[in-house]
């Protein structure tokens, strides 16, 4: 598995708004843990319930900033753009992959 691929790829389908697709980056049991908005999204309907609401909803565009990959691991930070209060705020997912897939993912917002 190219990481860095993976993540452009990733990015790049979220931008997208293919909800379909971007959901195939996880893995069927995945958690994607976001402090910011006070909760865990849980398997493939919760995550698809943080998609449409966070990024959908705000018409959010995601930007790459920083990218660190480890074996199994990466973590990412973005900039943020879309029709919410600040217009653009940075961010950062810190990724852990099994099967090739994205097994948790904690992201956060930077202020």
């Amino acid at each position: 598995m190219n990481i860095e691929t993976f993540i452009e790829d990733w990015i790049a389908v979220g931008n997208s708004y293919d909800t379909e697709k971007y959901l195939e980056f996880y893995n069927q049991n995945a958690v994607l843990d976001d402090p910011s908005v006070g909760r865990k999204f849980v398997g493939h309907s919760g995550i698809k319930d943080y998609f449409v609401s966070y990024f959908i909803g705000y018409k959010t565009q995601t930007e790459l900033r920083k990218l660190g990959v480890r074996e199994n691991s990466a973590y990412l930070e973005v900039e943020f753009t879309g029709e919410f209060p600040e217009g653009k705020i940075g961010g950062s997912f810190d990724f852990t992959f099994k099967n090739d897939k994205i097994e948790f993912v904690k992201a956060d917002l930077i202020h």
